[in-house]
């Protein structure tokens, strides 16, 4: 399928028309908020009535740069509103901490969830900004007997400490990995556990999930969803594979990544941040691969809840 090479598309009076942002070469993002969460989202609001889908994820759902990312793709491929429920940064936290998102994921016809990496949520050893996943707020006395000699006040991001902390001690930071891996399957099963409609675990990264434990992610570290993939397992994505009616992957050939920001919206100052996230082509190969899966999870009556 054909896509639009212009600006976000908004439903107007039965028609779609194009829209770019004006000025600096950016994008207007329609910021919203649905129900009572505190979180803003990606517009144009869509009415959460009737029949919709919801996709939740980080950046790569949310699709900065990016006129059209795939949940947007996926309005015009199966007909019905799709809410886009991208977090920046977001881990399994920000969804289990927001029960009025909750809600409106309830709501929903069926559930797209890009699974979050295994780096940015609160457990023994740190914890993390609720809304802002990315954020490390302090270390706890766990973390500190595992790393005595470091100072945990000069870190604010969670990505940055744990990059520092693999490369200063591999096997002090084996253990650490162990408690993220464990954290996230348990949260994984949690947040899976209190969504009521089928939910299409999906998994988009610049690297398939790993075979075995591994530090950080080696391929692509300048890419966002490298970083965001990282620690994820084939074993730990099969735990929860028994709460899911089923997986959809997309992992962007070098090729196409090597486009770099071709096809995006940024501000000259922005360059070098737009660089790090996937390009449009990424996002359509990615509306592409949740086609199929998505039609059977709509098409079986046994997945469809009475309202």
């Amino acid at each position: 399928m054909s896509r639009s090479p212009f600006g976000l598309r908004q439903h107007v009076g039965g028609c779609i028309i194009a829209i770019e942002q004006p000025g600096h070469g950016g994008l207007a993002y329609f910021p919203c908020r649905y129900g009572a969460s505190r979180q803003m989202f990606r517009g144009p609001a869509r009415a959460l009535k009737g029949d919709y889908l919801a996709c939740l994820g980080g950046d790569e759902t949310y699709g900065r740069y990016i006129a059209r990312p795939f949940p947007g793709m996926l309005e015009e491929d199966f007909g019905l509103p799709v809410v886009n429920l991208g977090i920046a940064n977001a881990g399994p936290d920000v969804f289990l901490s927001d029960p009025a998102l909750l809600e409106i994921v309830n709501c929903a016809r069926a559930v797209v969830l890009r699974m979050p990496g295994a780096l940015n949520m609160s457990n023994r050893y740190y914890s993390v900004h609720p809304m802002r996943n990315d954020r490390f707020l302090n270390a706890t006395g766990l973390l500190q007997g595992l790393f005595p000699n470091f100072d945990f006040t000069g870190f604010h991001h969670v990505g940055q400490m744990l990059t520092t902390l693999c490369a200063c001690d591999a096997d002090a930071f084996a253990s650490l990995r162990r408690e993220l891996q464990e954290t996230w399957v348990l949260k994984m099963e949690m947040l899976l556990d209190r969504i009521a409609p089928p939910v299409l675990g999906f998994w988009f990264a610049a690297q398939a999930p790993r075979k075995q434990s591994a530090a950080l992610p080696e391929p692509r570290p300048d890419l966002l969803p490298s970083l965001s993939a990282a620690l994820v397992t084939e074993a730990m994505l099969t735990r929860i594979s028994t709460l899911t009616k089923g997986f959809a992957y997309t992992i962007p050939s070098s090729a196409l990544l090597e486009r770099g920001t071709q096809g995006m919206f940024f501000a000259p100052d922005e360059a070098a941040t737009a660089a790090r996230h996937f390009p449009p082509a990424a996002h359509e190969l990615a509306a592409e691969m949740l086609i199929d899966p998505l039609t059977a999870i709509l098409s079986d009556k046994r997945t469809r809840r009475a309202r």
